[in-house]
């Protein structure tokens, strides 16, 4: 099944976003939340299978005001360098504001059934959070965010279901940081927390150097039962 690439239009400028429809006329929509590499052949694949499943899935460009089209892997060095300019010259703040900008776009698309979740990963997994807490996506997933332990407040303003995934060894999240995530938001109830003994960072990033194909399978069983209990 081949993607599609759309481009939004925004008050600050314009965005593309890759798309993968699913064969149903009508499906809930899913947004893929970048991790630092951009939409590369990872999120695009992760786009492929949630259509696969019956998903409308959308993977927006957030780097784009920084650099369009960034599209790198965790292979090199160079790239991994690159990753972290482009994670630092990020500002998460536009990042909500253009997620929220493709949750109104991706809802308003005929082939949209006008439920719309999102799922994050690694920075994604982080502005997924931000995403559950900003907008009205119904309903948010994020693996391995990094920096939700800074922003546990915005935890108050939840008013629909999230998911969030933690790997228990993440070199990117330190124990303290997973404390402070597990504390805040162990009795909330719209917040459901799977932890991964044993795992570090990217466990489900199919091909990368921690990849853990059972925690992966979890992790990806877990979101998918979520989902069609929260977007059907």
């Amino acid at each position: 099944m081949a993607g599609e690439t759309l481009t939004l239009n925004t008050e600050d400028g314009q965005f593309t976003a890759y798309v993968a429809r699913p064969t149903a006329p009508k499906a809930p929509a899913i947004v893929v939340i970048q991790e630092i590499f951009g939409v590369n052949a990872v999120m695009r694949e992760i786009a492929d299978g949630l259509a696969a499943q019956g998903y409308l899935a959308i993977c927006p460009d957030l780097f784009w005001r920084i650099e369009p089209g960034i599209d790198i892997t965790d292979k090199s060095e160079a790239e991994w360098k690159k990753a972290f300019e482009l994670f630092n010259a990020f500002d998460p703040d536009l990042g909500v504001q253009d997620i929220a900008a493709v949750i109104d776009h991706i809802r308003a698309d005929p082939g949209c059934s006008g439920k719309v979740g999102a799922v994050g990963y690694c920075l994604g997994g982080m502005l997924a959070f931000l995403t559950a807490t900003r907008t009205d996506c119904d309903a948010s997933v994020g693996y391995y965010g990094v920096g939700i332990e800074s922003r546990v407040a915005e935890a108050d303003k939840l008013e629909r279901p999230l998911m969030l995934h933690i790997a228990e060894e993440d070199q990117f999240v330190p124990k303290e940081a997973q404390a402070i995530i597990l504390q805040a938001l162990k009795n909330h109830a719209h917040v459901t927390i799977h932890t991964y003994p044993g795992c570090d960072h990217a466990f489900a990033r199919h091909g990368g150097e921690h990849y853990d194909a059972d925690a992966a399978r979890h992790a990806n069983g877990r979101s998918l039962a979520f989902f069609q209990q929260h977007l059907a």
